[in-house]
């Protein structure tokens, strides 16, 4: 967050950055049609319309249901993230949760900048950088959840005869991510209860000799406060066991509207199949691609179920819907948002913008008037 701030800063001194992320974008969407082209060169794509007419469609429209309730399991958990900072309007934290994914499937991974901007200025109580910060925590909850239980589920799932020597890289890998995430946990836990002493050693060590390291240091303090009280959720017993139900209850959800999916397209998995799956997709959404890690989604997904036997066509059929599925039910509802005046364009790309990120990290009150 502090490296955006000064990345920011810079457009002042050198005018010719504010053309930087028009620039990055474009990077992104070649990246993404590149992937894309990559992931259909080898596609008939007769057969892969073929497949998407001959899907049960009733069983897709319950799994896009099903992710919708998902997005309210979602909700409620950012509510319990931000219990041990502020309380929170649930009404407030459900606008911004679908409006973000919206984002996201619209312009990528930068979209994740909307849901933290936005709840603050649904809910003057929050603050910007708490609501920032719990982002930071529910992003640590989805990678070791989805990675944990994909590990754990490498250990009785049962390879096809083409797929046991990939299978046993990927037991490898899911292992090695279950390592890295268990020392991330250990250390933040760390941070948590040592967190005074570690903040008032950075202060005494970072010395703010002009205005713009005065702006940093405080805004790489006020993060740091901030994440140290979020992280509340690792060491409160009760807070843990509430974050844990909502995020086993979310990801269940996603993997059961996974499962009708797969069932729409004839694939008959269970849940251990949709587990492998799921993790791959994950990695997938990870790359941040506009239209919601468009190309890599599709190539992860579809490279899983090949793994698992899907033929090539049929696993592209699916790999989409899953992508529409897993996105499109939070873009309708941001759709339903724009269209009712809650939040409009205009808005959209204030909360995006220098100014929007520069109260952000310096954990100010925002406003569509000093944001545009």
């Amino acid at each position: 967050m502090v490296e955006d701030f000064v990345s920011q800063a810079s457009v002042r001194e050198n005018p010719l950055s504010k053309y930087r992320k028009y620039i990055e974008f474009a990077a992104l969407v070649l990246l993404a049609g590149l992937i894309i082209w990559w992931f259909g060169r080898r596609l008939d794509w007769a057969q892969v319309k073929l497949a998407m007419q001959k899907s049960d469609w009733r069983l897709i429209l319950l799994a896009c249901v099903i992710v919708l309730i998902a997005y309210a399991w979602r909700a409620m958990r950012w509510q319990a993230f931000l219990k041990p900072l502020t309380k929170a309007n649930l009404k407030a934290v459900w606008v911004a949760t679908t409006v973000g994914f919206g984002a996201v499937l619209l312009v990528g991974r930068v979209g994740e900048v909307v849901r933290p901007v936005v709840l603050p200025m649904r809910d003057s109580r929050v603050r910007p950088a708490a609501s920032f910060v719990t982002i930071m925590i529910e992003r640590l909850y989805d990678t070791m959840t989805v990675m944990l239980v994909f590990a754990v589920n490498l250990l009785w799932l049962k390879p096809t005869a083409d797929s046991a020597r990939h299978l046993g890289r990927a037991r490898l890998i899911g292992f090695g991510l279950v390592a890295l995430l268990i020392v991330a946990v250990a250390l933040l836990i760390w941070f948590e209860r040592r967190s005074s002493s570690a903040i008032g050693w950075i202060d005494a060590r970072i010395s703010a000799r002009s205005s713009l390291m005065m702006r940093i240091k405080h805004a790489l303090l006020s993060t740091l406060e901030q994440l140290a009280a979020a992280l509340k959720v690792l060491s409160d017993v009760r807070l843990l066991m509430i974050s844990i139900f909502w995020s086993l209850l979310l990801w269940g959800s996603v993997a059961l509207a996974n499962l009708l999916v797969c069932r729409a397209f004839g694939i008959p998995f269970g849940f251990s199949q949709i587990l492998f799956v799921l993790g791959w997709s994950m990695i997938g959404s990870a790359v941040p691609t506009p239209g919601g890690a468009a190309g890599a989604f599709h190539a992860a997904t579809g490279a899983a179920l090949v793994l698992l036997g899907v033929g090539r066509d049929q696993a592209a059929a699916t790999a989409i819907i899953l992508h529409l599925v897993d996105f499109g039910p939070a873009a309708l509802f941001g759709l339903f948002y724009f269209l009712r005046g809650d939040i409009n364009v205009t808005r959209l790309r204030a909360l995006i913008s220098v100014k929007a990120v520069e109260h952000m990290v310096e954990d100010e009150p925002v406003t569509v008037a000093e944001s545009a």
